[in-house]
């Protein structure tokens, strides 16, 4: 939900969980983290930079529990998704074309259409997603 809203505003994900801080150095302690969970509790998303300013960049721990897929819509046009896989397996389907990772795999992939996250082992899947935005309008 909180995805579609940004989406709706225009505005990055971050930017509605945002709360101020020091910039000079901040300690996320994961005891205290902010973690979004979904309804089903199969996914969550952490993010792993201060929430309060609107960073270019954005970097996020992910969950998804064993036989879990999460839906994605797409994010603003220009938006990059650098995923790494740390723990399990993952099928990536990015507007319909599928990959396989599994730990120590990387992808980097447009993320301004429609992608899914898919754990179908019985293990759970850990991995880490830097998001990297481009201009808010699409081409001509």
């Amino acid at each position: 939900m909180v995805w579609k809203l940004a989406r709706a505003f225009d505005v990055q994900f971050s930017a509605l969980l945002a709360t101020p801080g020091p910039t000079e150095a901040n300690v996320m302690r994961g005891k205290l983290a902010k973690r979004l969970v979904s309804p089903d509790g199969r996914f969550s998303s952490r993010a792993l930079f201060p929430l309060g300013e609107q960073p270019d960049v954005e970097f996020y721990e992910l969950y998804l529990a064993p036989h879990s897929r999460e839906d994605a819509q797409p994010h603003q046009h220009g938006t990059r998704e650098h995923l790494v896989v740390t723990t399990g397996r993952l099928q990536l389907i990015v507007d319909g074309r599928e990959f396989e990772l599994g730990k120590g795999d990387a992808i980097v992939f447009g993320a301004d259409v429609p992608h899914a996250y898919v754990n179908a082992d019985k293990d759970e899947c850990w991995m880490y997603l830097v998001m990297t935005y481009g201009r808010a309008t699409p081409p001509a």
